[in-house]
């Protein structure tokens, strides 16, 4: 399969599915936009084996498929050449420093989903985040680059990353819930009398989400500080999908038993206007 050919899957793959990665995408220039979708639709394949109708044992085979691919890209390989998300990989990482092996913790995560990890402790659930999420802020950064400490960098890129999943996992309580997860750390849901699952009593659920969202907020802080280090159209990129997030966030603290009726969104002129600011250099 030609480069251009699967670049172009990838970025479909990418408009359909990610309705607020795009954003961000779109104010790429094209090889980084590229780079950035193929390592969205690597990691929309991975969520969607974790989230997906499948028994757990054939999740987790699956999911030793993806890192076997994983680990072929890491070597210098490529697997299947026929197949749109590897090529489109292989090709993204021929170009830019992409810690690739890195996609492999957001295996590791949906692994424990497949599982049905419980988790304790915050530590617990932010650990859970930087799987899923901080991985992707520091793939994000092989193609970014940066005009700062490398080590500093990667971590505002993980805790930027603990910001945006704290803000998914409140935003989905409910259809988390339908699967049987709860993410938030059982000693908070203890300590605001709240019901396991979190299906109740409402206003002990509005306390939690709103001292979730203080707790989300506090990331947003020191992980924003990634957005100086980053060029132009990085920083615009970056502060698009983090803005949209933000907002979402700031949503569900004003009205936080309003998760409890299902899952909360911006509009689409929010979530373009979001990015025209980011464009224009407006930090989210």
């Amino acid at each position: 399969m030609k480069a251009e050919d699967a670049f172009a899957r990838c970025e479909e793959i990418t408009r359909a599915e990610a309705r607020n990665f795009s954003y961000g995408i779109r104010l790429l220039p094209k090889p980084k936009r590229q780079a950035m979708s193929a390592l969205y639709a690597m990691a929309r394949r991975i969520d969607d084996i974790g989230d997906g109708p499948l028994a757990a044992d054939e999740k987790r085979a699956q999911l030793a498929e993806v890192r076997a691919d994983i680990d072929r890209l890491a070597d210098g390989g490529l697997g299947n050449p026929d197949d749109p998300v590897l090529v489109g990989l292989r090709h993204a990482i021929d170009r830019f420093p992409i810690p690739v092996a890195a996609l492999n913790e957001i295996v590791a995560g949906c692994e424990q989903d497949a599982e049905g990890k419980h988790y304790a402790t915050i530590e617990e659930t932010e650990e859970y985040c930087r799987l899923v999420a901080g991985s992707v802020g520091r793939l994000s950064l092989g193609v970014f680059g940066n005009r700062g400490d490398a080590e500093e960098a990667a971590e505002w890129a993980d805790v930027l990353g603990v910001a945006l999943q704290l803000t998914n996992i409140l935003r989905d309580i409910v259809e988390d819930r339908g699967m049987g997860r709860v993410y938030l750390p059982a000693e908070d849901i203890e300590r605001f009398g709240c019901a396991a699952d979190l299906s109740g009593p409402p206003e002990a659920v509005g306390k939690l989400v709103a001292f979730e969202a203080e707790r989300a907020e506090r990331h947003f802080a020191v992980g924003l500080k990634l957005l100086d280090v980053l060029d132009h159209r990085s920083r615009a990129c970056t502060g698009a999908m983090a803005g949209i997030y933000h907002r979402l966030l700031a949503r569900i603290a004003a009205m936080p038993t309003a998760v409890m009726e299902g899952r909360m969104s911006l509009p689409t002129r929010e979530k373009a206007w979001v990015a025209f600011r980011s464009l224009a250099g407006v930090a989210p």
